[in-house]
């Protein structure tokens, strides 16, 4: 602009000193002429004067002094055209001046006048003749340079002054351009309103005010607007991932990075392969490109993962893709343990109902001798016993599940404050004849805390650890039961002398139906569902339970409850 500016004002200044030197020639010139032809006209009326009252005596004088006194050329022309007289050239060299259009003007009018330009001599000349009472012609003529002569003569002057006048421009233009621009360039966009500087500028600069308003209200916005969706986003546990039409990453939560284990910082702006390249979960992203959703299950080392792609549609054009990752392993494993449990409990349930079925069956067919009535009802009872209590277990787990939930309030679940001390001791008492039939040594010891519980669920939790201790001890081993107060928790642990878990199956030990010895099982009797209502139990008590076993090595079981 600054450039522009000054070739503009340089080019304004030169244009104006031209054209203004070619008007005031072309003045100068036009009277500068009229003054000559006025001269002429007023010579040719003194020697017409002169002429008429001395004759032609005066022509003669004329000529003597014409050098030296007359810049006019003076001739004396008769009716028929021969020239008579001339102050400049001999009579006889010149040529008839009839056809001449001042000299026939002059005869007819009484007045003529002619100008002719001589292109040799670059000059032109001007006559007039004026017809004297004899019938002869009195013309005066006067030559001057030609207009194109006087131009020359005063170019370099002119463009001397026009250099100096450009030069001048230009250093002044630069100088007020460069002010002008500086004032423009050094303007405080981010606060128009504080600018001092030209009056022309203030509409420019409120205007300025006003869009800068605007877009910082907008930018302002935007910026709450994405950080209520990275807020959002963020603090989802779902996976969300959005894609643009060319499969490039746009934004990606942080729980995606976590359950696709990615550890990269920034992925946004780069390929989707960055996240995963398998065939399936590529073919999903181009299908959802594609205009339709899908969906595809991925592997990974920590679990299963269900993505969801769905292509995001605009005019029937898809411009990009939604990814949404969900973490499905719990809900597989879940439905897993429900196949299983359900299978289990149709074992467990079909085994003692089959005993009780095939006793009742020979019983009715009198295929029992009256001595082994009495064995067959005891077989019965038992059966029904292992049923009820199987039963009474099942209906237990389906409370504590309900109760985790929070599904049924005050169903039998209100807490209340308990002491750990007498409340332990009074279950020892009353596992102390089974453990003395397989001649273990049951110790206590401890001091009274409390705990905020419900007391049937804690009674379960803690007589089925007592009842496991006894069942899987070896004989005449021992079962030790400890009460302690940490700083923030209280602990229970129920020691033993037995079989011991293997580490593999600890993860497992606490599933519905699952023992660690099948075999032996079968002779100590039980449900399989003792640890884990001890683990929902726990559970429902905010409580944490912890294993420290190994093989024929005993096991201990530790409760750490918070503390009142």
């Amino acid at each position: 602009m600054k450039r522009a500016i000054l070739v503009f004002v340089c080019a304004m200044a030169g244009a104006s000193i031209l054209l203004t030197a070619l008007c005031i020639q072309f003045v100068l010139y036009w009277d500068y002429s009229r003054m000559e032809r006025n001269s002429v006209v007023a010579e040719s009326g003194y020697i017409r004067a002169a002429v008429e009252s001395s004759g032609a005596g005066f022509l003669q004088a004329l000529e003597k002094s014409h050098n030296a006194a007359l810049p006019t050329r003076i001739t004396l022309i008769a009716a028929d055209g021969r020239a008579l007289f001339d102050t400049d050239a001999k009579v006889k060299n010149l040529e008839n001046h009839l056809a001449r259009p001042e000299i026939q003007s002059a005869l007819e009018t009484g007045t003529g006048e002619a100008v002719r330009f001589s292109q040799t001599m670059a000059k032109q000349t001007y006559y007039y003749a004026v017809k004297l009472r004899d019938g002869t012609v009195l013309r005066s003529a006067r030559t001057t340079d030609s207009i194109l002569v006087s131009l020359v003569r005063i170019m370099f002057l002119t463009l001397g002054i026009a250099l100096a006048v450009f030069l001048a421009a230009l250093k002044i233009g630069s100088r007020i351009t460069g002010t002008l621009v500086r004032s423009i360039i050094e303007l405080d966009l981010d606060s128009p309103e504080n600018n001092v500087t030209y009056d022309e500028l203030t509409p420019l600069l409120s205007r300025m005010k006003k869009q800068n308003d605007v877009i910082a209200a907008q930018i302002a916005a935007q910026r709450k607007k994405q950080l209520e969706f990275t807020a959002i986003t963020d603090n989802m546990r779902e996976g969300l991932i959005v894609l643009d039409g060319e499969g490039t990453i746009l934004s990606c939560n942080k729980s995606a990075l976590e359950l696709l284990d990615i550890h990269q910082e920034n992925i946004e702006n780069k390929n989707v392969l960055v996240i995963r390249r398998e065939e399936t979960f590529l073919r999903a992203v181009e299908t959802a490109l594609s205009g339709t959703a899908a969906e595809t299950l991925l592997s990974m080392p920590a679990g299963r993962l269900q993505v969801f792609a769905n292509p995001v549609t605009d005019s029937n054009a898809v411009p990009g893709a939604v990814l949404v990752i969900l973490d499905v392993t719990e809900r597989e494993d879940r439905e897993r343990l429900r196949r299983e449990f359900s299978a289990n409990v149709s074992h467990e349930l079909k085994t003692p109902l089959m005993a009780i079925s095939g006793c009742a069956e020979i019983m009715a067919g009198g295929l029992v001798k009256p001595e082994d009535m009495r064995s067959f009802a005891q077989k019965i009872y038992d059966e029904t016993q292992r049923l009820i209590a199987l039963i009474n277990d099942i209906l237990l787990l389906s409370r504590l599940d309900e109760g985790e939930k929070g599904s049924l309030p005050g169903a039998g679940l209100e807490k209340e404050e308990i002491d750990l001390l007498p409340f332990t001791q009074n279950i020892v008492d009353r596992i102390a004849g089974s453990a003395a039939d397989r001649c273990l040594y049951l110790s206590m010891e401890g001091e009274s805390v409390k705990i905020s519980g419900v007391p049937h669920i804690l009674d379960e939790m803690i007589f089925n650890l007592l009842d496991n201790a006894v069942k899987y001890n070896k004989q005449g081993g021992s079962i030790a039961v400890g009460i302690q107060k940490a700083k923030t928790e209280i602990l229970l642990s129920i020691a033993d002398t037995g079989i011991g878990i293997s580490p593999a199956e600890q993860k497992r030990i606490f599933e519905r139906f699952y023992r660690v010895d099948k075999s032996r099982s079968k002779d100590v009797g039980g449900t399989g569902l003792g640890l884990s209502i001890v683990k929902h139990g726990a559970l429902i008590h905010n409580a944490k339970i912890e294993v420290e076993s190994a093989p024929n090595a005993g096991a201990r079981f530790t409760l750490r409850f918070p503390a009142v």
